[in-house]
């Protein structure tokens, strides 16, 4: 797969990316390879993995593909990573159509490298693309994308005896169409970018403080919140700087009707632990992200012997909770954090010390365990990419 002349194009055959009979109606794109004339030498990656910390390094290509609503996705392929031109005009720019996803590829010890339940992501990419007016891709390109990105990029991928460093993948699509009118754009554009990430927490996982959020909410019924998309986060980032103001490292927003049932933090899903060994975690509903790693922790929490209850949990619950110790720990989950466990909750004239416990750890254990390959995945989450 390895071009011979860095610098030329040639093409990437997916066809042991892809099922051709998963997508009968639509033919898998095929992909194009331009090769980086100057990638990073082997000393800067070294440099770069030493000390990556997250989301500041990136690899030496992307993948790009193009859309427009008359032949729909068309140029595929892999090209040096770089800056990319757009038009002042560009709907993206103005109307915030665009959309992305999150996800890692690791190194096991015996050298391949996987991805943790791509599937997933590729099925909420295309769930947030419908709700943005967006095209989808479908999840055949999907992961023909990403393979192609880790196995050319592959000496990106830190080693397995790095502790929890990973090459982060963020594919995302944006409305590139130049024109002011308020509509679905005509014209899109799919870019697939990867960066290597050491450990969440440089210093090892604690406990974090909360803000409960009074003044903003996160979404509302009928709006985004069940989509992946850059407005979201946008809008949480002044709740962000109202926690920091406070002492605390990440907001809790509440529901936007009633202001009183806890959602999820800015970028992150919440659960509870109650004494009786039950785990607790706000219904999905239509405002809150439907989280991969959200659900992967349900599954885990039965195999350990939890009961899981998805259901509505108001802010005085949490409260009165964790006064009588009925709620013995609280955590937060996603792709780049894995499980934070919860130590603080402020508000606007008190707070609340949250105690902490074990099952966080333990699930959060688990997790990883299977991601870095080294126990086995008897749910079939992983899929080898090289």
């Amino acid at each position: 797969m390895n071009a011979k002349i860095l610098g030329t194009t040639e093409t990437f055959d997916t066809s042991d990316v892809v099922d051709p009979e998963a997508a009968p109606d639509t033919e898998p794109l095929s992909f194009s390879r331009t090769l980086n004339p100057t990638p990073a030498s082997t000393e800067r990656r070294a440099q770069i993995h030493a000390q990556p910390g997250f989301g500041k390094f990136f690899t030496d290509h992307m993948v790009s593909i193009d859309w427009d609503a008359a032949t729909g996705w068309h140029d595929a392929g892999l090209i040096p990573y770089g800056p990319i031109q757009l038009d002042p005009a560009a709907a993206v720019l103005h109307y915030a159509q665009e959309i992305f996803e999150g996800l890692k590829a690791y190194r096991h010890p015996d050298g391949s490298i996987w991805a943790f339940r791509p599937e997933a992501n590729a099925a909420r990419l295309a769930r947030s693309a419908r709700r943005l007016a967006l095209p989808e891709l479908s999840e055949e390109d999907f992961l023909a994308s990403v393979k192609l990105l880790v196995s050319t990029d592959h000496e990106w991928v830190p080693s397995s005896d790095s502790g929890e460093s990973s090459l982060y993948l963020r594919p995302f699509m944006y409305a590139s169409e130049s024109f002011l009118g308020v509509r679905p754009s005509k014209q899109v554009r799919y870019l697939l970018i990867a960066s290597p990430v050491g450990p969440y927490f440089a210093s090892g996982v604690k406990p974090v403080s909360i803000w409960l959020s009074s003044s903003y909410t996160r979404a509302a019924p009928g709006g985004t919140g069940a989509a992946k998309c850059g407005g979201n986060y946008a809008a949480g980032l002044a709740a962000q700087l109202e926690a920091e103001a406070h002492g605390c490292e990440q907001v809790c927003f509440l529901d936007a009707a009633e202001h009183k049932w806890v959602e999820e933090l800015g970028g992150m899903n919440i659960y509870f632990v109650r004494k009786d060994g039950t785990l607790v975690t706000p219904t999905v509903s239509g405002t809150i992200l439907e989280g991969i790693t959200r659900s992967s922790i349900l599954t885990l929490a039965g195999e350990l012997g939890l009961k899981v209850e998805e259901r509505p949990i108001s802010i005085d619950e949490w409260r009165a909770g964790v006064a009588s110790g009925d709620i013995t720990e609280a955590f937060a989950c996603g792709t780049a954090a894995v499980i934070t466990p919860l130590g603080r909750l402020v508000w606007e004239g008190g707070e609340l010390e949250i105690p902490t416990g074990e099952v966080a750890m333990k699930i959060r254990g688990s997790l990883l365990d299977v991601q870095y390959g080294r126990t086995e995945d008897t749910h079939g989450w992983m899929q080898r990419l090289v």
